[in-house]
């Protein structure tokens, strides 16, 4: 089962679980990258560094996946977009905290929030993303 499979505000932990399954593949990924692209350091400093961005985006995920459903079931507004601003906010702050920053979680947190609304408003539209052009 998908992520959008699950109703929103229902099954909270297989959201959860789902989503920080994500996050754990996009930290390994990115920490893969930045690994391969700087350059060369201790293999212990690389495995630190690469170990602290999976588990922090694995957290973000976790936060995102957990305040939205709780959100969507808080607010008996399971299909409402703005479910998903709360929870892309939610991930923001984190990375504010985490950086220390409060300019950081506040831009990340307007930004995650608007790009998870889009993402949820688009679904529930039917926008298109990628694919053939329609006729």
């Amino acid at each position: 089962m998908g992520y959008w499979d699950v109703p929103q505000g229902t099954d909270c932990v297989e959201k959860t679980w789902t989503t920080t399954k994500l996050g754990t593949a996009l930290g390994l990924v990115g920490s893969a990258y930045y690994s391969l692209s700087v350059p060369p350091e201790p293999a212990l400093s690389t495995l630190t560094r690469s170990l602290g961005a999976t588990v922090l985006m694995a957290s973000v995920g976790a936060v995102f996946g957990v305040t939205t459903c709780l959100s969507a079931s808080i607010r008996d507004a399971p299909e409402d977009p703005f479910n998903f601003f709360i929870g892309g906010c939610a991930s923001g702050v984190l990375l504010g905290a985490r950086s220390q920053s409060a300019a950081v979680g506040t831009t990340a947190c307007l930004g995650l929030g608007a790009v998870a609304y889009l993402v949820k408003a688009g679904r529930a539209e039917g926008w298109r993303f990628s694919g053939p052009p329609e006729v």
